[in-house]
């Protein structure tokens, strides 16, 4: 059955095209363009009203949808993002929690995708395991601060390597090679990711031609190293503005209490349209607020036991909206930082732009990026 998205503006990398329509045949983009140039006798017609579609969006850090954990209810987890545009992500486990918790995750993730009932999940989003322990929430309780060894991490690799799209790795730890490299052993295209981690630039830089292409959430737990009192020395944060390899993850929320607003367009400038990946970090936790005045309408964020910032509760859209408001950012450029660049960091040539023969993951929005509809594999969610 043939669907087609009319009156609408379809929302491309570089431009706008208005009076828009999407042809869709079964889960693929058969065609698109203005809607003198579509042809739409004999098929279902959905009225956009106006409003803008673009590709589905892709979240690649998460560890919750709308606050439920993807640990504990990972099917309810994933239909609460669909609903909000996401129709494809990477649930992540941390590094916070024990090998046996982590087995535990990548099984019932892959239970999940073989049965088909959570279609947005495209594998795992690895925050771990071998991190800076002095970094990130709930780290009194890590349980990775050891020597790293083959025995104690092989067990998480070899049940879950197939899965992974991102390893998260510090470049600073010690022996983090054997690790890395046992990865590649296991995926030759592995992905990694710097993260909680106060490693210098060129530690981190020598993992680069490895598959290293990602900062995790950009300027959230890592390091500054200052040799003299004087100046502050290059560490994580700056590396990733200066290698044009490394995308940016950024986690956008209201008061821009993760990334500050300056920050944020800092960032934007420097990577330019191409390195940035906007992210949820979708958790739950309900730790005290550490300072209620400071904090007054965050609402969208969490804290842990020790009253440190924990992840946020945002949805990949609302993220969307903030980016735009703090950086005055374009709903092209919106669309890239949330679908074509993931996609393309990924490896995933099917989705993430407007394309014909891409899989028929769709959003439509407004101009205050606020979801009115969603499709994914082509059917109207």
């Amino acid at each position: 059955m043939r669907k087609a998205i009319i009156n609408t503006t379809i929302v491309m990398p570089d431009h706008l095209i208005e009076d828009g329509v999407i042809l869709i045949e079964d889960d693929k983009i058969v065609d698109f363009g203005k809607s003198s140039e579509i042809s739409i006798d004999g098929v279902e017609v959905i009225d956009a009203n106006g409003n803008y579609t673009g590709p589905g969006l892709i979240d690649i850090h998460l560890h919750a949808g709308d606050s439920v954990l993807f640990r504990e209810n990972p099917a309810l987890a994933a239909k609460n993002c669909l609903i909000h545009g996401v129709t494809d992500l990477l649930p992540a486990p941390v590094y916070s929690r024990d090998s046996a918790a982590w087995l535990k995750m990548i099984r019932e993730i892959r239970a999940l995708m073989e049965s088909g009932t959570a279609p947005n999940i495209i594998g795992l989003y690895m925050e771990g395991p071998y991190l800076n322990v002095g970094f990130g929430s709930n780290r009194d309780s890590a349980p990775w601060g050891h020597y790293i060894s083959l025995e104690k991490f092989k067990d998480v690799v070899d049940e879950g390597y197939d899965l992974a799209k991102v390893w998260c790795i510090d470049p600073g730890r010690e022996n983090i090679d054997e690790f890395v490299d046992y990865v590649l052993s296991k995926d030759k295209n592995a992905i990694f990711s710097v993260a909680h981690s106060a490693a210098e630039p060129w530690q981190i830089e020598r993992f680069i031609p490895k598959g290293l292409k990602l900062t995790t959430h950009h300027t959230n737990a890592t390091g500054t190293i200052q040799r003299y009192p004087e100046c502050r020395s290059a560490c994580v944060d700056e590396a990733t503005l200066y290698n044009d390899k490394i995308y940016a993850e950024l986690i956008c929320d209201r008061m821009g209490i993760h990334v500050e607003p300056y920050i944020l367009r800092l960032t934007k400038k420097i990577k330019g349209d191409d390195r940035i990946i906007l992210i949820s970090d979708c958790s739950y936790n309900n730790g005290p607020i550490p300072d209620p005045e400071k904090y007054k309408g965050a609402y969208d964020i969490y804290f842990d036991h020790l009253g440190e910032i924990s992840g946020s509760a945002l949805t990949l859209d609302k993220a969307c909206h903030n980016m735009m408001v703090h950086t005055g950012a374009s709903l092209c450029q919106i669309f890239k930082y949330a679908s074509t660049n993931p996609a393309e960091m990924l490896g995933l040539a099917d989705r993430g732009v407007i394309r014909r023969g891409n899989i028929a993951n769709l959003v439509t929005v407004d101009h205050k990026f606020n979801v009115l509809d969603v499709y994914i594999h082509g059917q109207k969610v």
